[in-house]
């Protein structure tokens, strides 16, 4: 069983770097992909929305089909789809042909982030101990690799598709290879039959609190990765090269506190670490929102990722503890909701940095960061649950692995 773990664990690990990586590639190279197909400043906006409503619908979509086949199996296909998706991106010509291959990435993204966090969840169940940070760390590592491949692209000034296909090539049968070991959970059934009194109102009521330290995070994180490169330019006066920084500071502190933050659940409890991330990231809020020049701005930016990289991970890891046996449906409904954060982040930022100051506009996700400290009791283990208070494997929740191997 032990073994069956690791793999299972390491498969996964590679599956959140792919994701990482592949992501980064098509976020980065937005500009090119713009001037590839000719889409105007006041089309491009619809584009990049259409991928997170997508994404949303997938994940939904997850939360009905893991009732009939296992996460792994739809893992093991929304990998693919995503990848191929992406080189799709780099290979038409037509506008037409990019709406098809960015939906057809929506969807699949949806898909594939729901399924790989509801085996990340259980998975963290059966080794009795938090993972869940780790997982996303991988994914931090692999935008970082994206984002850097994505540059030497631009950098060399390569075709899209010249740049997406030796990625592709080396990722997709990697990531086919290592879903055979992928690990299911023994997930009964909806969330609404796990929850004591049943209901929707029920489960809403339970699950809300958690939807909305997800949609925060994300309206956070999405400040950070449409805004820190404007606001250095254009409020605190840097150079253009130096705007590109606080991004990569962001990405690179994310990778350290993921890194080390299951160590900190463990020490100190998965409350704790929540509030100290919390805090952390509304201080880093507040730092750019007054600091003097650049300089003090990429600080605050720093701990920007030091504090907004435990909330995600532990968000799903809450859900998991919340509804043991029907993690896979609570963690396809919380995924939503980070979708629904990267909408509202950057036109709501926008917004208010039009009407009002940038500097201002700054202080409201610092707010939203800080109500996570009313929600944090959320993050507690469930004694009745678990007992004692801590998380233990369930043999169950080993016992399958993908497609029955």
């Amino acid at each position: 069983m032990t073994d069956v773990l690791r793999r299972g664990r390491a498969s996964l690990a590679f599956s959140f770097f792919a994701q990482g990586v592949a992501f980064a590639l098509l976020v980065t190279r937005i500009p090119a992909i713009q001037d590839r197909y000719g889409i105007s400043d006041a089309l491009l906006p619809a584009f990049l929305a259409a991928v997170p409503v997508l994404a949303g619908v997938g994940s939904v979509t997850t939360e009905k089909l893991v009732q009939r086949i296992p996460p792994s199996l739809l893992l093991r296909w929304a990998q693919p789809v995503v990848l191929l998706a992406l080189l799709g991106v780099g290979a038409g010509d037509a506008t037409v042909e990019l709406a098809i291959a960015l939906a057809a990435f929506g969807l699949a993204v949806g898909a594939l982030d729901a399924s790989m966090n509801m085996l990340g969840v259980s998975l963290q169940r059966a080794y009795g101990r938090s993972i869940m940070l780790s997982f996303h760390a991988v994914f931090s590592l692999g935008g970082i690799v994206g984002a850097s491949l994505a540059w030497v692209g631009a950098h060399w000034d390569l075709a899209l598709f010249v740049s997406y296909l030796p990625v592709v090539v080396v990722l997709l049968p990697a990531a086919f290879v290592g879903s055979r070991w992928y690990v299911d959970s023994d997930d009964p059934g909806p969330v609404e039959a796990q929850v004591d009194g049943g209901g929707g109102g029920v489960v809403f009521k339970a699950l809300l609190p958690l939807c909305l330290v997800m949609t925060f995070a994300y309206i956070g994180d999405s400040t950070v990765s449409n805004w820190s490169a404007k606001y250095l330019q254009d409020v605190l006066g840097s150079s253009e090269q130096l705007a590109t920084v606080p991004y990569n500071v962001y990405m690179v502190t994310t990778l350290i506190g993921r890194g080390l933050g299951d160590l900190g659940v463990r020490r100190f409890g998965a409350v704790a670490v929540v509030r100290a991330g919390a805090v952390v990231a509304a201080v880093g809020f507040a730092v750019v929102a007054v600091a003097p020049g650049a300089w003090v701005g990429m600080l605050g930016f720093t701990l920007l990722g030091l504090g907004l990289c435990v909330l995600v991970p532990q968000t799903f890891a809450a859900a998991g503890r919340l509804f043991p046996g029907a993690s896979d449906a609570a963690v396809a409904r919380l995924n939503v909701f980070n979708y629904v954060g990267f909408l509202i982040g950057s036109p709501l930022v926008g917004a208010l940095g039009d009407a009002w100051t940038y500097r201002g506009a700054m202080l409201v996700p610092m707010v939203l960061v800080l109500v996570t400290l009313v929600y944090a009791r959320s993050f507690a283990a469930q004694p009745d649950r678990y007992g004692g208070g801590h998380e233990r494997p369930r043999t169950a929740d080993v016992g399958r692995g993908s497609n029955g191997l």
